[in-house]
Formats: structure tokens, C-alpha cells, sequence
């Protein structure tokens, strides 16, 4: 099991993706906080869990960085500019992680 900063509050549920519109399942061994599909998300926490922010924008992928041994997604909401990172999950699409990476070179 990842282990979590403390201002992490674990939620980890099914939603559909207001992007492109697929139903994405819980993640199973740790928060699932985008979608593996299209790999956007949304901006609803302050901390990660919290449900906090008031903003709700799309949190678009924009760079893909290393981190340890994995990689991590790096957002920026299109509503309010907000840049934010998370972990790349076991079952995000390959394709568009290649694809972001690319786009930066």
C-alpha cells in the first residue's frame, strides 16, 4: 500500500468522466482522482480528498514527469490556472501518457 501524506483523505470511487464521457471504476489500491481514459480531472480539492475547492474546472494533463520509480501526470486547471500532480495509475492509457510526453519534446 502507497503510503499517504497526512492532509490525505482516501476516496476512492467510480465516476464518468466529464470529458470524455466513459465510466471510470475505483482504483482498488489507492485514490482514484482521474481518468484513465482521457487522464483529465477536475479541480474539487484543496488537499487531495478534501472536496474543498469551490473552482471545478478541468484539470487538463499538460507534462508527464519522473518520480521515483513511477511517473507522475502534471495538471493545470482551465479555469483557474492551478497546477497540480499525481501519480500515473496502473491502468492510465499508455497511448496518451506517450502522447503528452511527445508534445513536450
Amino acid at each position: 500500500m502507497q503510503e499517504q501524506p497526512k492532509n490525505f483523505t482516501m476516496i476512492d470511487e467510480g465516476f464518468t468522466c466529464l470529458v470524455c464521457g466513459k465510466e471510470v471504476k475505483p482504483l482498488n489500491y489507492s485514490a482514484r482522482d482521474h481518468c484513465p481514459y482521457c487522464l483529465c480531472s477536475l479541480h474539487v480539492d484543496v488537499n487531495p480528498g478534501d472536496r474543498a475547492s469551490n473552482c471545478h474546472g478541468i484539470l487538463e494533463p499538460i507534462d508527464i514527469e519522473k518520480y521515483k520509480d513511477t511517473y507522475k501526470i502534471i495538471y493545470r486547471c482551465n479555469k483557474c490556472g492551478y497546477l497540480h500532480k499525481n501519480k500515473i495509475a496502473n491502468d492510465d492509457n499508455f497511448d496518451k501518457i506517450l502522447e503528452i510526453m511527445k508534445s513536450k519534446t
